[in-house]
């Protein structure tokens, strides 16, 4: 989302900063935004309005609609205990009834959340990074992750809910449809933009950035700045896993792409030469034992 709007003249894009909304200002918005997200899902038929309290409805004519109805439910997906609420460790200990702090531009009700607290500058690179890799974070953390002695999956909660939850509970079928429920759906676009980031908007070359043409060729294994090209297969390996591969593991010097091979047969048969080479080698000698 932009922090301002364009105006353009003579062909010049030019940004107008918004200040900082006043908490009266995001309750109306708030306000605004659940009215027509209600409105749109009742005429979507996925959302019954009643006077005591809305409930959903969702249309569960295929498979992975009922993996996600159930999840959205927070109900068991499959098995002989499907339909019922998850099961969930408490920790008296751990409950909370102290009335949450307000976070500063943040408001909430009846479920919505409305937050505007982050913002990032153009040049901000690392903060882009950090925020980019909050939105791509995997949904579940490895290390969190154990099965007890009944044979249960059990999900170790970051922080624990307010009401004591420290843990939750699925059978092995229930926590594979729990995935699931997380894949993308087949052709459905999972990143979106609109105003003026739309594909088709008019005036979108003029606030889209562009390497240009004079950008100096960069090293395997350096990170790109800002309007540089993008960034190498090298660098990404370092970036995301921490592998340097760019640097050879015996001399220490620049290694020198030559070929680019993606045929997964060609892969094998080059590996399993590198195995046979490697089993096949003479043992190194450790040297000669004295002569007494």
């Amino acid at each position: 989302m932009l922090d301002g709007v364009y105006t353009f003249e003579h062909g010049r894009a030019h940004l107008h900063r918004a200040r900082a909304p006043y908490p009266g200002e995001l309750e109306a918005l708030l306000d605004t935004l659940i009215r027509r997200i209600t409105r749109t899902l009742v005429r979507a038929g996925v959302l019954v309005e009643d006077p005591e309290q809305p409930f959903l409805d969702l249309p569960l004519d295929s498979p992975l609609a009922q993996l996600s109805g159930a999840a959205v439910r927070y109900v068991i997906t499959v098995g002989p205990q499907a339909g019922r609420a998850t099961m969930r460790l408490q920790d008296p200990a751990a409950r909370d009834d102290t009335p949450e702090p307000k976070k500063p531009f943040t408001v909430a009700r009846d479920g919505f959340s409305l937050n505007c607290a982050v913002a990032c500058e153009a040049d901000e690179r690392a903060k882009l990074e950090r925020i980019c890799r909050y939105m791509a974070r995997p949904p579940i953390a490895e290390e969190r992750l154990s099965v007890d002695g009944d044979g249960l999956v059990v999900l170790e909660l970051k922080r624990a809910f307010r009401d004591g939850t420290t843990h939750v509970l699925f059978e092995p079928e229930d926590f594979i449809a729990r995935l699931a429920a997380l894949v993308p759906r087949p052709r459905a676009h999972l990143v979106r933009y609109h105003g003026l980031f739309a594909p088709r908007a008019r005036h979108r070359q003029l606030v889209i950035p562009r390497p240009s043409a004079q950008t100096r060729p960069r090293a395997s294994n350096e990170f790109p700045s800002a309007h540089s090209a993008a960034m190498s297969w090298m660098a990404r390996l370092q970036r995301v896993w921490g592998f340097d591969i760019s640097r050879c593991p015996r001399c220490g010097g620049e290694v020198r792409v030559i070929a680019t091979v993606t045929e997964p047969a060609l892969i094998a048969r080059i590996l399993e030469h590198l195995r046979r080479r490697e089993h096949d080698a003479p043992q190194a000698r450790g040297p000669p034992l004295p002569v007494r």
